[in-house]
C-alpha cells in the first residue's frame, strides 16, 4: 500500500475514533450550543434607564452570566407608548427567549398575558398579588416571579411628608400617567391618604413630554403647596427631566428616587430601583441555571431612603423642619 494512502486512511480512522469518543463529542456539542437569550421588556426608554440596566447586568453577572460572553439580552423599549408592549412581548415569545425580564408594571401584565410557559421575572412598585402576577410571595406558582419595592404603598407617606414640610397647606397635587393600568389604583390610594390628613388632592395627568411640561406649568395655577409624583415607569425614565421642570417652575415636589433630588428636586422618599433591578438580574440568572420561577420567592425591597435637597429648599424659600432633617438618610447642601 502506498504510504500516502496509508496516511490518509489512518487520518480518517483517527477522526472517526475522535467523533465516537464519549469525551470529545460532548465537548464539541457544548461548543456549538448558542448562548441563552434574555428578553428585556420595558415601557420607558433606554436613555433614562442606563443605571437600572447596569444593575440588571450586575445581577446576572453575580450568577455567572456576562452579556456578550455567555448570555445575550434582547432589549425592547416602548418609549412611553404602552400600546406597543403587546407586540414586543409577542416578538420575544416567537423568538423563544429563555427568560423575559418584564421591568415595569405595564410590561409585567403584558408579558404574563403573552406566555404561560416562558419564565418571567418582573420588577414592580405595586403588590404583585393584587396585580395577579403571582399566587403568593413565597411560592409564586406558574411561570412568574420577581421583585417588588411596594412604592405605591408608601405613596401616602409622601403626603405626610408634604404636610410636615408645610403644615399650613391644605392642598396637594398628584401627578399620574393616565395610560398606566395602575393609575386609577394609585390615585385612589393617594386620595384616601390625603383625606385622612385633611388635605385636598388635585390630580394632574401626563403621558408625554409635552404633557409633563404642561402639568408643571398648571401646578402654579392650583395654588397648591406640594406636588407629589406618582409611581410610573414613564416618570422613572425621566427623573432628571422632572427635577429640571420642578426647578424651572419653582415647584416644591416629592418623588420616590434619588435621581430626582440629585438633579435639583426638593425631596425623594422611596426604595432603591437599582437594588430591584440587580435582584431581578439574579433571579433571571438562577432561572437560566435551571431553577423554576414557581419555586423562587418574590423578593421584597423594603428599605426606603429619605433625601432632602436643602439648596432647592432655600431657593424656594422653604424652611425644612428638623423633624424631617433628623430622619433624612441624606441631605444635599
Amino acid at each position: 500500500m502506498p504510504f500516502k494512502n496509508f496516511r490518509r486512511r489512518a487520518l480518517v480512522a483517527l477522526i472517526g475514533a475522535a467523533a465516537a469518543s464519549p469525551f470529545v463529542a460532548p465537548f464539541a456539542a457544548r461548543a456549538q450550543q448558542p448562548m441563552p437569550v434574555v428578553g428585556f421588556l420595558n415601557g420607558s426608554s433606554s436613555d433614562g434607564y442606563a443605571r437600572m440596566v447596569a444593575s440588571f447586568r450586575q445581577g446576572l453577572k453575580e450568577t455567572g452570566y456576562t452579556e456578550g460572553q455567555n448570555v445575550t439580552i434582547e432589549y425592547r423599549w416602548a418609549e412611553g407608548h404602552y400600546e406597543r408592549l403587546p407586540e414586543m412581548a409577542a416578538d420575544l415569545v416567537r423568538r423563544q427567549v429563555a427568560v423575559i425580564a418584564a421591568t415595569s408594571t405595564p410590561a409585567n401584565l403584558v408579558a404574563k398575558n403573552a406566555t404561560s410557559t416562558i419564565p418571567i421575572v418582573f420588577t414592580t412598585s405595586s403588590d404583585p398579588i393584587q396585580l395577579g402576577l403571582v399566587a403568593s410571595l413565597n411560592r409564586p406558582g406558574g411561570n412568574v416571579t420577581g421583585v417588588t419595592q411596594l412604592n405605591v404603598e408608601v405613596g401616602p407617606k409622601r403626603l405626610e411628608l408634604a404636610r410636615e414640610l408645610m403644615p399650613a397647606a391644605r392642598d396637594v397635587a398628584l401627578l399620574i400617567n393616565p395610560t398606566n393600568p395602575q393609575a386609577v389604583a394609585v390615585a385612589k390610594n393617594m386620595q384616601e391618604g390625603a383625606a385622612s390628613l385633611g388635605l385636598q388632592l388635585h390630580i394632574l395627568r401626563a403621558s408625554t413630554d409635552a404633557e409633563l411640561e404642561a402639568a408643571f406649568a398648571a401646578f402654579a395655577g392650583l395654588k397648591t403647596a406640594v406636588l407629589t409624583v406618582g409611581t410610573d415607569v414613564f416618570f422613572n425614565g425621566r427623573a432628571t427631566q422632572l427635577a429640571l421642570l420642578a426647578v424651572r417652575y419653582a415647584v416644591p415636589a416629592i418623588y420616590q428616587y434619588d435621581d430626582f433630588t440629585a438633579n435639583g428636586g426638593l425631596m425623594s422618599y422611596g426604595g432603591s430601583i437599582e437594588d430591584a433591578y440587580r435582584s431581578a438580574g439574579i433571579l433571571a440568572g438562577r432561572i437560566l441555571k435551571g431553577d423554576k420561577p414557581s419555586e423562587l420567592p418574590v423578593q421584597q425591597s423594603t428599605k426606603v431612603r429619605l433625601i432632602v435637597n436643602l439648596k432647592t429648599a432655600t431657593a424656594l424659600g422653604i424652611t425644612v423642619p428638623m423633624s424631617i432633617l433628623g430622619r433624612a438618610d441624606e441631605v444635599i447642601e
